[in-house]
């Protein structure tokens, strides 16, 4: 793992509230990008959630959410929009207890060839446990019996697509897996 990497992952160890920026990356024909996760050792273990991860160093959650989506992704022709959504959570992934504050970023991509990207710079945690990626209709998602974070995804989703962006960053419940 990158040290700035080892040193996000030591302060969630710590109870260190994490920053983290997600992207929720939409397609021409608006279908949102999920990455395939499941627990390093444990592919049954397995969930759905949006391109992203903590910020490292000084940068802020904008070049955070870009630098993201280009190392997990590749993507890097995208327009970053508004912080749709915060949340904060608490799950266990590898051993250890992840506290995050999450923001979601709303970006748009104009490659419509439905391609499934592929990562560019994964960490050593992340080449084991991220599968693949793929793209998602509102309606594939919203009939999905998978595992998909954050949760009600695709009810946001549908919104999102319905009344477009909200006015500002939206809370959503806080989850603690």
């Amino acid at each position: 793992m990158p040290a700035e990497a080892t040193d996000a992952y030591e302060d969630s160890y710590r109870g260190v509230l994490r920053k983290v920026a997600r992207v929720v990356l939409l397609d021409p024909d608006d279908r949102i990008l999920l990455l395939h996760g499941h627990e390093p050792g444990d592919p049954a273990d397995d969930w759905w959630f949006t391109p992203g991860g903590g910020v490292e160093g000084d940068e802020t959650r904008e070049e955070a959410a870009l630098r993201e989506l280009a190392e997990e992704t590749g993507i890097t022709e995208v327009e970053l929009g508004p912080v749709l959504w915060r949340r904060m959570c608490s799950f266990p992934f590898a051993g250890r207890r992840w506290d995050q504050d999450e923001w979601y970023y709303l970006a748009r991509t104009s490659d419509a060839s439905g391609a499934v990207p592929e990562p560019t710079r994964l960490t050593e945690l992340e080449r084991r446990s991220v599968a693949g990626a793929r793209w998602w209709t509102c309606r594939e998602l919203s009939r999905a019996h998978e595992t998909v974070y954050p949760t009600r995804l695709a009810g946001l989703l549908r919104r999102l697509l319905d009344e477009g962006p909200p006015a500002g960053p939206v809370t959503l419940d806080t989850e603690i897996v």
